[in-house]
C-alpha cells in the first residue's frame, strides 16, 4: 500500500473545487455577531460597507448558504497556481522512525510564497466588481501583502499596504516584492495616520503590531474615496475562500484511501487552519468522523492558550468592529519574534468558538523548537518551511514520536502554508545561535487584558 502512494498528488484542474465552504452553516451553535461600538448593538451588513465590499460584506455575516460559487475570473487565476499538492513525507516518517504516516498540503508554489492568494484574488476580483479604485490593508510577514499585491495588479487596483515595522525591517525584499507588483508599502505605526502618529507619540521606538496596522489601513480606506480595507485573517469570509484548501485535502486524501486522525495547522488570526480544517471539522461536527483538530500557535504570542474569550476591538487603534473571540487585549504588544504572521492579538471568531466548545485544542511552542524542526524538514523533504508553518511542523514531528513510542498507527496531515525563502535573517539568527524565546509572563499580559473595553449589556 505504502509504495503505491506518490511522495506528490495533484488533483488536475477538472478536480479543483468550484466552490467555497461554508463551515458556519454546520456548526451547532454560531460564534457572537460582531458588534458596533457606536451603537453596542450587533453590526448589520450596512455597517460594514464603509469598510469592506458590499459582496464581502454579505460574506461576512452569511451563517447559512453551504457552499458559495467560486466566480470564474477567480478560478481562472487559481488555475494558474492550483489544485496545490498533498505531499507524503516519507524521509520525514523514516527519520522519525515512525509508525505514523505524515501527509502535509503545501500551498507555497506560487510568488506570494504561501495560502495568502486564496482569499487576495477573491477580495480583489470583489472590489474590481463594485468599480472601487483601489484597496488598503496590513501585513505581518509579508505574505499577505505580497499576494494582494499580486491580485489587485492583476485587476488593475491601487494599493496601500502598512507592513508591521518590525517585519518590514526584517524582511526588506518583502516590501521589494511588493512594489514590483506596484503596491505602495509602509511601515507601521507610520505618520501617514492618525492612529499611528498617536502610538509614535506615545512610543517613539515602537516596532509595531498587526493591531496597529489594521488601524492605519481601516482609516486611510474609509477617509478615502473609492476605496475599501481587506483583510488576510480573522474574518469569517477570509476563512470561506481558504476552504479550498480543505476541500483539495480532503478530496486527493479520498483518492488515497486515506483520512487523518489528527490535523494541524499554525494558528496566528485563523486562515490557514480555518481553511484546512473545514472539511475535517464538518465531519467531526456532524458525527461523520471524529479527527483530532490542534492549533499551534507561538509562546510569545498564546491568544488561545492564555488569552481570554471576550468581545475585543479587531485593531489597536479600536475603530473597527468589536468581536467575541480569544484574545490577549488589543492593546497587547507581542515580542519581535521571527513568526511575523503569528503576531496578531486575538483569533478568528470561527475558530475561538470552536475552541471554546471543545471541538479543537491548541498548543503553544517556543521559536527555537519551531526552528529546530523546521531546519530537519527542510534538510528531509527539501522545502524551507515559512516560520509560521513549522509551528505546525512542530507539532506534527512531536505527534509522530508519540506514535512511535506508542506504537500506534496514526495518519497527520499538516497544512505548509509557505516557503522561507524571505526569512533568511530568521534562519540566520538561529544558525548562528542568536535566537532566543520570549515567555510572557502573567504580568506582561494582565495589562492589555484588562484594558479590554466593556460595552454595558454585551461583555460577559
Amino acid at each position: 500500500m505504502t509504495k503505491n502512494i506518490p511522495h506528490r498528488l495533484y488533483l488536475t484542474e477538472d478536480q479543483m473545487p468550484k466552490q467555497w465552504y461554508n463551515l458556519r452553516a454546520d456548526m451547532k451553535q454560531q460564534h457572537d455577531p460582531m458588534i458596533n461600538p457606536a451603537t453596542g448593538k450587533p453590526a448589520t451588513e450596512k455597517d460594514l460597507y464603509p469598510v469592506f465590499c458590499e459582496e464581502l460584506a454579505k460574506q461576512e455575516l452569511d451563517n447559512t448558504t453551504r457552499y458559495f460559487d467560486i466566480p470564474q475570473e477567480v478560478q481562472d487565476i487559481y488555475k494558474i497556481y492550483r489544485p496545490s499538492p498533498l505531499c507524503r513525507a516519507y524521509n520525514l516518517e523514516k527519520a522519525l522512525d515512525t509508525p505514523a504516516k505524515i501527509y502535509y498540503k503545501f500551498e507555497g508554489n506560487n510568488t506570494s510564497g504561501s495560502h495568502k492568494l486564496n482569499s487576495a484574488v477573491a477580495q480583489a476580483y470583489y472590489a474590481k466588481q463594485q468599480g472601487l479604485k483601489g484597496v488598503t490593508t496590513e501585513t505581518g510577514a509579508g505574505q499577505w501583502g505580497t499576494a494582494l499585491s499580486e491580485a489587485c495588479s492583476y485587476f488593475g487596483l491601487d494599493l496601500e499596504v502598512y507592513m508591521v515595522k518590525v517585519s518590514f525591517t526584517q524582511k526588506p525584499f518583502r516590501k521589494s516584492i511588493m512594489e514590483t507588483f506596484g503596491g505602495n508599502v509602509f511601515a507601521s505605526p507610520s505618520d501617514r495616520t492618525e492612529a499611528g502618529r498617536k502610538i509614535l507619540a506615545e512610543d517613539p521606538d515602537n516596532s509595531g503590531s498587526l493591531g496597529c496596522a489594521i488601524s492605519e489601513a481601516v482609516e486611510r480606506a474609509v477617509s478615502s474615496d473609492g476605496y475599501r480595507y481587506v483583510l488576510g485573517s480573522v474574518l469569517n469570509q477570509v476563512l470561506l475562500h481558504q476552504s479550498i484548501i480543505g476541500l483539495e485535502a480532503e478530496q486527493a486524501m479520498a483518492m488515497l484511501d486515506e483520512y487523518p486522525d489528527i490535523v494541524i495547522g499554525c494558528a496566528g488570526g485563523g486562515s490557514n487552519l480555518g481553511g484546512l480544517i473545514a472539511p475535517f471539522m464538518r465531519d467531526k461536527i456532524t458525527g461523520k468522523k471524529d479527527p483530532r483538530i490542534v492549533a499551534v500557535e507561538p509562546a510569545s504570542c498564546p491568544s488561545f492558550t492564555r488569552g481570554v474569550y471576550k468581545y475585543d476591538f479587531c485593531d489597536t487603534g479600536k475603530i473597527t468592529p468589536m468581536a467575541k473571540m480569544y484574545t490577549l487585549g488589543c492593546t497587547f504588544k507581542p515580542s519581535a519574534n521571527h513568526a511575523g504572521g503569528l503576531r496578531y492579538h486575538g483569533m478568528s471568531p470561527i475558530l475561538s468558538k470552536l475552541y471554546h466548545d471543545k471541538y479543537m485544542e491548541a498548543v503553544a511552542v517556543e521559536q527555537t523548537k519551531v526552528f529546530e524542526a523546521a531546519v530537519q524538514f527542510a534538510k528531509l523533504e527539501t522545502i524551507l518551511p515559512a516560520p509560521e508553518s513549522a509551528h505546525a511542523i512542530r507539532c506534527a514531528i512531536d505527534e509522530a514520536i508519540k506514535c512511535r513510542e506508542s506504537g500506534e498507527e496514526k495518519t497527520i496531515l499538516f497544512g505548509l502554508t509557505g516557503t522561507g525563502y524571505f526569512d533568511m535573517t530568521a534562519y540566520a539568527a538561529y544558525n548562528e545561535g542568536k535566537m532566543s524565546d520570549h515567555i510572557p509572563t502573567d504580568e506582561e499580559l494582565k495589562p492589555a487584558i484588562d484594558e479590554i473595553p466593556t460595552i454595558p449589556g454585551i461583555q460577559e
